[in-house]
């Protein structure tokens, strides 16, 4: 028997509930920052996976251990459930800090990661366990509870970003902590756990001041390195990034560059342009593969895509060029480095009249102007870092589509030149998948001969360490003229070398052009082809096209790849597309944490319940649908709205906020199992109505201010959020004596459909990402009248 009733008026339930449920989607967003520096991009996906497990395992504790813990208070369940949890979460930190995972496949690693996923799901596990037997206990309060939980949900969404831009990643998670521990106060029910919680929140807020700058908690291993903080001059996290400045001679007039996540790296140029003629930078800036654009549009209008340092930028003012316009993401080094702390190093290149800067993403950035330029210039610009959007959003971003490519192209004049500079290894693929985006690109716009339209150049010879590739298309065909400047150029600079130009087309990757030797040149071939899927289908790597629907640049594996891989064979050539393989481990690590933790414990204690499996299949089937959405939704709106963050802010808090709103109505408009089937198939019948619309409408109104955007942005989510929120509450009342089990399912079809979600876009796109999840409704709307059934005893 319940030992404590606890009114529906009760606030301080429906309170704690909000707050642990901020608690625990704070902790998991700051976790994808944090994986991302520590570990790489490609593990930034863990931290939903991480969070679902340990939900749904508190729930599966709360069912098997049901009737010890009824003997307990739910005050004192909570109390110790969000003191154990922010106990947990100081652990969690000190373990993803100190974790020294590299990307090796070796057996070490994969011990490593095993321990860190267990680790960090600890804190998710309190949570569960908490949420679980508050809403087992309060069946009849199941709308407003669930409601509280994604108004809390929701608003940790809309205050995670300013936590990782005002506080640092490892002081996000601090605060998940503190919230956890304040709620253990709130929560409890005597005073000894009340005392309890004053103390560890005086701990946490204490811990918090001692960390305010960021450096006593910080990174201790990235990448698998130790990081030397005897270098950086400079630290600072974001929603984007973990941006350092590091002078690794320790010298005043030392080479300063910026590192991005630990990863990406670009340099800070420390010379007036006026003044370059016989220092280190006039060698370092003109020997470099991206120079002959230059040498091409002297004095040309630039449209440069991240800048970072600004070497792009002092090569076009140097070589005469009076506009330059530059789109930079990253307002740490906009404001902080470039136009701050590091002005005067670098001769305040960004404040210079020629230079235009413009803090957005590079895509948002040219389709938003209204000029026309002479180069449209990228150089090296990764999307390895996860945003704050990480673990919802996939780990690509929109710069190299086909649709990005033609709005470059729109925004060329006549003559104009696109200039794209990729790492290239001894079997090409990045660059050559530029190529292939340009041809259709170029076919769109009528080029009668796209043999005509192509310069490429590399840094020296391609190798498995990668060597700077440079890719120029050219709207119109380049002139003889055009290529005797190239040839020059080369001439000047004996270590680039000339892969395509179109009068000599047959000169293979990596030989100089005065190399007589001949051999099958992959460039060539695919140029000629003039069918880039064609050509795609035969060679070594995936090199086709990639659109809006499916932005996989970065995946050029094919599936020979993965299987015929060696653990041994760890050159950056194959780092690379590694990420792919990490998805399988972290496939294969959920679905062992799912047996073993959610579905083996309630197999072993299912049969004294007599629970109907297809009752509980409902639930699987919901929370796949519904993670399935809200992961192609996001990647829907970052081109909209404009960059990743503001996607994961603005379409999480909606979905969030109005599926609480519709659990709150769920009561009224559902007030049984009955008419479930109904609204089951309005969500199934509006997620197919997004396939069709969202691809069409959103590119039109692109163009509009951000205000408007937000308010088309609610129109279209709110509707389908509000209807989204009614399943869950209306099929857990009619559950009521298998609560914690049900809510224990979801989560487990949740852990599984986050990862599921990346193959399918991967493999087949967006689109079909929806049209999965609008399956996964109609199986649930199939299984909701099993609901109106008692469970059989």
């Amino acid at each position: 028997m319940n030992p404590d009733p606890i009114e529906p008026q009760n606030r301080t339930l429906f309170l704690g509930v909000g707050l642990v449920s901020f608690a625990a989607l704070l902790l998991e967003l700051s976790l994808t920052r944090v994986f991302s520096v520590v570990l790489f991009y490609h593990f930034a996906f863990l931290a939903i996976s991480i969070a679902l497990l340990g939900l749904g395992a508190g729930g599966v504790f709360a069912f098997v251990r049901r009737s010890w813990l009824s003997r307990r208070t739910i005050g004192v369940i909570a109390s110790a459930s969000c003191l154990l949890g922010s106990g947990l979460v100081l652990l969690a930190l000190y373990v993803v800090l100190h974790s020294r995972i590299t990307l090796e496949l070796s057996r070490e690693n994969f011990l490593k990661l095993t321990l860190l996923y267990l680790v960090c799901a600890g804190p998710f596990f309190c949570c569960g366990v908490l949420l679980s037997v508050a809403f087992a206990r309060t069946s009849g309060s199941i709308p407003r509870l669930y409601g509280a939980d994604l108004a809390g949900g929701a608003l940790a969404c809309l205050l995670t970003v300013p936590a990782l831009n005002w506080l640092g990643a490892p002081n996000a998670i601090l605060c998940a902590a503190l919230v956890l521990a304040v709620t253990a106060g709130l929560w409890s029910d005597t005073a000894a756990w009340r005392n309890a919680g004053a103390v560890l929140t005086t701990v946490f807020v204490v811990l918090l001041i001692y960390n305010w700058h960021g450096d006593r908690f910080d990174i201790v291993y990235a990448k698998g390195t130790y990081r030397d903080r005897g270098s950086v001059e400079f630290a600072k996290w974001n929603a984007i990034s973990r941006v350092e400045v590091i002078n690794p001679g320790g010298t005043a007039d030392g080479i300063r560059s910026i590192v991005i996540d630990a990863d990406a790296s670009t340099y800070i140029p420390s010379v007036d342009p006026q003044h370059l003629h016989g220092t280190f930078w006039e060698q370092h800036l003109t020997s470099s593969g991206p120079l002959l654009v230059n040498a091409l549009r002297p004095r040309g209008d630039f449209a440069i895509i991240g800048p970072g340092g600004g070497e792009d930028i002092l090569r076009a003012i140097a070589n005469g060029s009076t506009n330059v316009s530059a789109a930079e993401i990253n307002p740490t080094i906009v404001n902080e480095i470039m136009r701050g702390e590091f002005a005067d190093l670098s001769k305040h290149l960004y404040d210079r009249p020629e230079v235009h800067i413009h803090l957005s993403d590079g895509r948002s950035f040219v389709r938003q102007s209204r000029a026309s330029y002479d180069v449209v210039q990228m150089t090296l610009v990764d999307t390895w870092a996860s945003t704050a959007a990480g673990a919802f959003a996939l780990s690509e971003n929109n710069l190299y589509t086909v649709q990005a490519f033609r709005e470059y192209f729109d925004h060329l004049k006549p003559d104009g030149i696109l200039a794209i500079t990729r790492w290239e290894f001894k079997s090409p693929r990045e660059a050559l998948r530029v190529v292939s985006n340009a041809i259709a690109v170029l076919q769109q716009i009528g080029a009668t001969d796209i043999t005509r339209h192509f310069i490429i150049i590399s840094d020296g010879t391609l190798d498995e360490d990668g060597r700077p590739v440079l890719v120029l298309a050219k709207k119109s065909p380049f002139t003889p003229d055009e290529e005797e400047t190239t040839l020059r150029h080369l001439e000047q600079f004996k270590n680039l070398s000339l892969i395509y130009s179109p009068s000599d087309r047959t000169r293979p990757a990596g030989v100089h052009p005065t190399d007589p030797a001949r051999a099958w040149n992959p460039f060539t071939a695919l140029i000629e082809s003039r069918d880039p899927a064609d050509f795609a289908s035969s060679y070594e790597y995936d090199v086709s096209p990639v659109t809006d629907d499916a932005p996989f640049f970065f995946y050029t594996l094919k599936l020979h790849h993965l299987i015929s891989h060696s653990p041994h064979d760890n050159a950056i050539d194959w780092k690379v597309n590694l990420g792919v393989l990490v998805l399988f481990i972290l496939l294969g690590i959920s679905i062992v944490a799912v047996l073993a933790f959610l579905v083996l414990p309630l197999a072993l204690h299912a049969p004294a319940r007599g629970e109907s499996p297809q009752r509980l299949l409902f639930f699987v089937a919901i929370g796949l649908g519904y993670i399935l959405v809200e992961i192609t939704l996001i990647q829907r709106f970052v081109l909209f709205l404009g960059h990743p963050v503001y996607a994961l802010t603005v379409v999480i808090f909606l979905m969030l906020l109005s599926s609480g709103l519709g659990s709150l109505a769920s009561h009224k408009w559902l007030p049984d199992a009955r008419r479930l089937w109904f609204a089951v198939v309005i969500i199934a019948a509006m997620v197919l109505l997004y396939v069709v619309a969202l691809p069409v409408l959103l590119p039109r109104l692109v163009g509009l201010t951000f205000t408007a955007k937000l308010l088309i942005s609610a129109l279209l989510l709110i509707p389908l959020g509000l209807i989204m929120g009614t399943p869950f509450p209306t099929g857990l009342r009619a559950m009521a004596a298998n609560v914690e089990w049900a809510w224990a399912l979801n989560a487990a079809s949740s852990v599984l459909g986050s990862v599921i979600a990346m193959f399918i876009a991967i493999q087949w796109g967006l689109r079909a990402t929806l049209l999965c999840a609008a399956a996964a409704y109609v199986l649930a709307a199939l299984l909701s009248r099993y609901l109106v059934r008692p469970a059989s005893r």
